[in-house]
């Protein structure tokens, strides 16, 4: 588990947006480790956590997208019944907000990863922690 940070990209939304960022950055060696996006009508919101957020970040800004970096919780977790609850209780117990998360994981794996915005990310990690 540990504070890592995620990058949201503002693009068109039109085919084949997304297919271009991916091989960008995997061009650049870039892996994505996590990802998400948000639709409306007029564009997209695609939020990543990659190998190297700052190559990434430079990259996005050569082509004038715009990208804002947050602090995110990237937590590995068992994949079973319950674990997501019982980080949740342990941020509610603390007073912790959570803005959004994401995850996924096949059905056969045993771990899973999460991707968390919390009000308060170092004071989400100690609470995670202890």
């Amino acid at each position: 588990m540990q504070i890592t940070k995620q990058l949201a990209i503002f693009l068109d939304n039109r085919p084949g947006t997304l297919a271009r960022v991916c091989e960008t950055i995997a061009q650049a060696g870039i892996n994505i480790y996590a990802i998400t996006t948000s639709d409306t009508v007029d564009h997209t919101v695609v939020r990543l956590v990659v190998s190297d957020y700052q190559k990434a970040m430079s990259i996005f800004e050569e082509y004038s997208a715009l990208v804002v970096e947050d602090d995110v919780l990237m937590i590995e977790g068992d994949n079973k019944p319950g674990s997501l609850a019982a980080i949740c209780q342990k941020l509610a117990a603390a007073r912790v907000n959570i803005e959004y998360c994401y995850c996924a994981t096949s059905p056969g794996s045993r771990k899973g990863l999460l991707i968390l915005r919390a009000s308060n990310a170092v004071k989400a990690l100690k609470a995670l922690n202890s």
